[in-house]
């Protein structure tokens, strides 16, 4: 099947930033999401899941335990389990970008 946001499980996150799961199981998560300016979510970590975030539109600040990097679109950041981090859109314009959790990320977050 084809997918996109326009026929993908939507749901809303933070302040009013956007999700759509474009593939959703057990094992692999690939979800689509937007960041209007000015938002951010919270630094967190997860236990299981491993991430990669791939920027389609914007640019996304990366907070890291120990580092803050910004990304443009185009490129990407792989998160280790464990490594505590947020993004954020501090940007004035939306941000696009894919986040790819392997196992799941839903169910294995920590806040900070």
């Amino acid at each position: 099947m084809i997918k996109s946001i326009g026929n993908s499980e939507h749901y809303k996150w933070g302040s009013n930033c956007d999700g759509w799961h474009l593939l959703k199981t057990d094992r692999l998560s690939v979800i689509q999401e937007k960041m209007p300016a000015g938002t951010s979510e919270q630094l967190h970590y997860h236990t299981n899941a491993q991430q990669l975030f791939y920027i389609l539109a914007g640019t996304a600040t990366f907070i890291l335990a120990t580092d803050t990097l910004t990304l443009h679109k185009g490129e990407s950041i792989h998160i280790e389990k464990g490594t505590k981090h947020c993004i954020a859109n501090h940007s004035e314009m939306d941000l696009d970008f894919l986040v790819i959790s392997e196992p799941k990320a839903h169910g294995d977050r920590t806040q900070v």
